[in-house]
């Protein structure tokens, strides 16, 4: 069948790729599975339900969920069968936030995971006039569950309005809204077609490995919010291809989970990536004795890892001693790890493909739908997010800013005409705000966001993101943010790592106290990572080089609002938390 519009993959999965695991998700301590028809006999009673409910195509509702889960899915199909534009929304946003995109969309309906997400919405409720009703995934007493909407479409006599419905829905509708996080003013609405998403999945679907399994033993592990479009692009694939898409618990138990599924394909972000690396390295390092030699020992084999490069008898020895605890760590059986949403360190991907875990880093933006370019394993570059698909023009500006258009990139910002106009170039090219250059084999390197870089006092451009991935290859540094803006010099604030301070301090017999504001303020913690900026500079000109750095006493995080939802730099909100640090750096008092 043709596959057009985002609920013929469900339809086309059912066809070609029945299986009884189509989905899962652990409750109370067991994997629930759904089968691809339960999948496809869910989201038919959940349209015809909203039909009887006095939903009609074009209406907006909302999907707000602490974790992805099996519901999340079934939504998304039921809306999107009958032209119901679904509104996903970061579980993690204010109060403010939700107030604004729901008056913005002029959401009807709005289903959430929890408790704790109705309680969120139902303060706001009455500053929202389009909001009729919250619906829960989670039993709540007291509240409208999502099964009543089920309920009423049981009866399946009237299937066929739905059908009827189906029909009338083209290519260009919008499918979905998705409101990016702006770190000024208010989020945009990014209205993406189904056409969008569609000629993204499809185009998508060469760079990604092919392999001689049978489908229905081939599992994807899902963890990244599905609010975010990269993850819900990926599960869109699995969907395509007919892998079982297995849901994480949540982010703290996604090591266990994935032990337990054993999954062939995971999406991640570059900050995972750093994290399951640190925590390899500590193991190794702490095992002590022949253990931490061999460990060492092996490393050093991959750190400068080229593709095709035979490391011998030497390399199957360290695989056998080290590299494969790795995969087993990460379930055994991974064919590939995606990659995106910020850049990843070279080396670490370097290390990660030497030990037999392959990472495909590519590029894009919600705009985009969002694949811009992705690498394969057929065809990889370190340091590089690939060649851009093949239904995408791509140039670069004379500024070195990334052009993009074609059939993946959204027609605009919904009811904001203004912005929409300035995203585009005359000749309707989308502006990406990235910063980067093709080389001569048509890789695409990306260098930094435009508007992040910044110009000191002294008139030099610093690229902060080039610098601070560079900086996080150091096991000392897990976060860091190079200022300067208008300023004399550059500098950095520094979030140390600091689980790995404690235990180099335990191995060296030093006291550097308990908090983490004993930590930070010790002195040999200062002069130690002043060793790792000194090294760091050495890579660095003159002009860009850290002159001085101050480090943080807690751990950045979305909780605390300095990481965006994609583990990202808030640049603005890390400044002003600490701005008494960055007043002590350019001694403003």
């Amino acid at each position: 069948m043709a596959i057009k519009r985002l609920f013929d993959l469900a339809h086309n999965a059912l066809k070609r790729y029945p299986k009884e695991d189509m989905f899962a998700m652990k409750i109370n301590g067991e994997w629930v599975k759904a089968s691809t028809q339960y999948y496809i006999a869910q989201a038919n009673k959940m349209s015809r339900g909203l039909i009887k409910l006095g939903i009609k195509p074009g209406d907006k509702i909302g999907l707000i969920s602490h974790n992805n889960r099996t519901e999340w899915v079934i939504m998304d199909i039921g809306l999107s069968q009958i032209g119901v534009i679904s509104v996903p929304v970061y579980p993690t946003i204010s109060e403010e936030g939700y107030e604004y995109i729901f008056n913005n969309a002029e959401i009807k309906y709005c289903f959430v995971s929890n408790e704790e997400l109705y309680n969120k919405l139902i303060s706001i409720q009455p500053k929202i006039k389009s909001l009729m009703g919250i619906f829960s995934f989670e039993d709540i007493k007291g509240v409208a569950n999502w099964k009543e909407i089920l309920d009423l479409g049981e009866e399946d006599s009237t299937q066929s309005e739905i059908e009827d419905i189906t029909n009338t829905i083209k290519t260009d509708d919008i499918a979905t809204l998705i409101y990016t996080s702006g770190t000024t003013g208010h989020p945009k609405g990014v209205a993406l077609t189904h056409e969008n998403i569609i000629s993204n999945v499809l185009n998508s679907i060469p760079r990604l490995p092919e392999t001689k399994l049978d489908y229905k033993h081939i599992r994807a592990f899902s963890f990244l919010p599905l609010c975010h479009v990269f993850e819900r692009m990926l599960l869109y694939f699995y969907l395509y291809n007919g892998y079982s898409i297995y849901f994480a618990e949540s982010i703290e138990k996604v090591g266990d989970n994935i032990k337990e599924v054993k999954p062939h394909f995971m999406t991640v972000v570059p900050r995972m990536v750093e994290k399951v690396y640190d925590k390899i390295y500590n193991t190794g390092v702490n095992a002590g004795g022949i253990k931490s030699k061999i460990f060492h020992w092996s490393l050093a084999l991959i750190e400068n890892y080229e593709i095709g490069k035979n490391i011998g008898i030497k390399g199957w020895i360290a695989d056998q001693l080290v590299f494969k605890k790795w995969r087993e760590g990460l379930g055994g059986n991974l064919i590939a790890l995606i990659c995106g949403s910020a850049a990843l360190s070279p080396r670490l991907n370097r290390i990660f493909y030497g030990a037999g875990i392959p990472i495909l880093e590519g590029y894009g933006l919600t705009e985009t739908s969002p694949v811009i370019s992705v690498n394969s394993l057929k065809n990889l570059k370190f340091g590089t997010v690939g060649i851009p698909l093949e239904n995408l023009k791509l140039k670069i500006a004379e500024d070195g800013e990334i052009l993009v258009k074609g059939a993946s990139v959204f027609k605009g910002y919904y009811l904001d005409e203004e912005k929409t106009k300035e995203a585009f170039t005359e000749d309707g090219y989308f502006k990406t705000g990235d910063i980067g250059h093709i080389d001569g084999e048509g890789f695409l390197k990306i260098t930094d966001r435009k508007k992040e870089i910044f110009k000191t006092s002294g008139g030099k451009y610093i690229a902060p993101q080039l610098i601070e991935n560079m900086a996080k290859a150091s096991k000392f540094i897990e976060q860091i943010i190079v200022i300067g803006d208008g300023e004399k010099m550059p500098a950095a604030l520094i979030q140390p790592e600091f689980d790995f301070l404690k235990a180099w301090a335990a191995r060296k017999a030093y006291h550097i106290g308990n908090t983490y504001e004993d930590i930070c303020n010790n002195e040999k913690v200062i002069k130690r990572i002043q060793k790792e900026v000194e090294k760091l500079n050495k890579q660095l000109g003159q002009w860009e080089q850290i002159k001085k750095f101050e480090l943080t006493p807690m751990v950045w995080s979305i909780e605390n609002g300095l990481l965006t939802p994609t583990l990202k730099l808030k640049r603005k909100a890390i400044k002003e938390f600490f701005i008494d640090l960055y007043n002590k750096i350019y001694d403003y008092h």
